[in-house]
């Protein structure tokens, strides 16, 4: 409807922000410079906060664009997890099979500070995103 009736080449109003209609102002520039600056220096813990609407997902998103090749991923969408969930989920985003006894807490920690010794022995750098 609306693509025809206003000469769009592609549908409005999608439910997943896409990082191409990202308005970068000052304040957006900066937040990108520093996770870029926290993922690229080995920062630590990182934190954005922001009030609904403000452009996270889509700033996050345009981060994910431009992260270093070096750079490995655990994206957790759904912060509503239990610990054992929580855990289970990042496992599976580094693609890291857990422990024989995957649930207790103790036995995925332990899978993923391997996982991350040996990442990091490789050079890689990861990162957990929620």
């Amino acid at each position: 409807m609306y693509t025809k009736f206003f000469g769009l080449t592609e549908k409005p109003f999608t439910i997943t922000p896409d990082p191409r209609y990202l308005f970068i102002s000052e304040q957006h520039s900066e937040a990108l410079a520093h996770l870029v600056y926290g993922i690229s220096e080995s920062g630590g813990f990182i934190q954005l906060t922001g009030e609904v609407g403000t452009g996270k997902t889509t700033l996050v998103r345009t981060l994910l664009g431009r992260l270093p090749e070096e750079v490995d991923v655990a994206l957790i969408l759904n912060p509503q997890l239990t610990a054992l969930e929580f855990l289970i989920a990042i496992c599976e985003e580094l693609s890291t099979p857990p422990a024989e006894n995957s649930n207790s807490v103790k036995s995925l920690v332990d899978t993923l500070n391997r996982h991350l010794l040996a990442a990091h022995a490789r050079g890689r750098r990861t990162i957990l995103l929620v």
